[in-house]
């Protein structure tokens, strides 16, 4: 193996959405930050570039066509001139699918991170940022893994608030919910957020007065998301009846939600008694913030 590097998921602390424009993309504002638990990408040598895919939702991965992981392989490959060495890519699946958490973003960050250790190492952060952009709304954001205020469609990106540890509790229902249905949902309702950057201080020194100051923001797609998955509803509930919760809300598109809790005991608690309740269910503690992921 010639390296490995973390793709961390990312959480969107808030997120504001403003109605489409001429080119049908929705502008945002959102706190973006990232989770200590994530996917994997590996790098070996082959005989020539492939791609191999393991891990507990690699099945739901599978057959999708052409994933982030080897768009950023082309889109390395297109960059960089002169010859390169023939590598296999191998991304051990671990987050669930179409679940709020950029992880396709994230994964593609890990593997552009790889292979310009390997084939580019004199590759500015510039240009490696560019070609992450150039994937995804999320594509900037979730190259580097730390936390971040991102606008415009999510490539204009600012240097967060300072932020205390996070302790928090991840949910998927084990359900897909299709960023296009949700977004056609949020057109429909008609019901558009203000995304101009929240007042906000340079930083919060407690996760208590971090939960009160993300009680006053949202996630605009949260009543269109519960309309595609009305599951994501019941995620919302369960995470805001325990006594541990400080405050919950979805993530991105969904269906992935989140609990911000006081402590990491309060975080495990809140996990043991969810994956108690709901064994269907997809739990994880975690903490939340960043950079988790390695430079590569």
């Amino acid at each position: 193996m010639l390296g490995q590097a973390f793709a961390p998921a990312k959480v969107n602390l808030f997120l504001h959405v403003g109605g489409p424009g001429a080119d049908g993309y929705h502008p945002l504002c959102s706190l973006m930050v990232f989770a200590d638990v994530g996917d994997q990408v590996s790098l070996a040598p082959a005989e020539a570039l492939s791609f191999a895919l393991t891990g507990p939702f690699a099945g739901k991965l599978a057959g999708q066509g052409e994933n982030l992981v080897l768009r950023a392989a082309n889109a390395m490959l297109a960059q960089v001139r002169g010859p390169k060495a023939p590598l296999l890519l191998a991304l051990e699946k671990r987050l669930p699918i179409a679940a709020g958490l950029g992880g396709g973003s994230s994964d593609a960050g890990a593997a552009l991170r790889l292979l310009r250790g390997a084939w580019a190492p004199d590759m500015p952060d510039e240009a490696l940022q560019a070609l992450a952009s150039a994937l995804g709304a999320d594509g900037a954001a979730c190259l580097w893994g730390t936390p971040v205020l991102a606008s415009g469609r999510g490539e204009i990106l600012a240097p967060a608030p300072r932020l205390p540890a996070i302790p928090a509790v991840l949910v998927n229902p084990q359900v897909e919910a299709s960023t296009g249905a949700v977004y056609r949902g949020f057109d429909a309702l008609n019901q558009f957020g203000d995304v101009a950057p929240p007042p906000m201080p340079d930083g919060f020194e407690t996760i208590e007065e971090l939960a009160g100051w993300l009680s006053l923001q949202r996630n605009d797609l949260e009543a269109a998301a519960e309309a595609v998955a009305p599951v994501i509803g019941d995620v919302l509930a369960a995470l805001r009846s325990g006594p541990e919760t400080l405050l919950a809300r979805m993530s991105g598109s969904g269906a992935t939600c989140f609990a911000l809790c006081a402590s990491d005991i309060e975080a495990e608690q809140l996990a043991e008694d969810l994956e108690r309740m709901r064994p269907d269910w997809w739990v994880r503690r975690c903490r939340l913030g960043g950079p988790w992921a390695d430079p590569a």
